[in-house]
């Protein structure tokens, strides 16, 4: 991380990733592999999805051990530009 880049996370950290989109019964999995490829190292139990209360929308949280801010930025790019996802906290 240069210099310029301020954070207020202290690195590594866990950190919760929650994308929500579309109900789909392949959109976790799909979330997941994405995740995977910046955090190889998923612990079980570390993603979860919970349906929305009319089940028109799914929310997955992944929780991760974050190693830089870098890692997090990789990871919100390449979430926010799969079509499925429609947002990312």
């Amino acid at each position: 991380m240069s210099n310029n880049e301020e954070t207020l996370l202290e690195f590594p950290c866990e950190f919760s990733i929650k994308t929500m989109g579309k109900s789909d019964p392949h959109f976790e999995k799909e979330v997941t592999e994405i995740v995977l490829k910046h955090v190889p190292d998923l612990y079980d139990g570390a993603v979860s999805s919970r349906p929305s209360k009319g089940g028109k929308w799914i929310a997955v949280t992944i929780t991760i051990t974050a190693t830089s801010k870098a890692q997090l930025d990789a990871i919100y790019i390449d979430l926010s530009s799969f079509n499925k996802v429609v947002m990312s906290l």
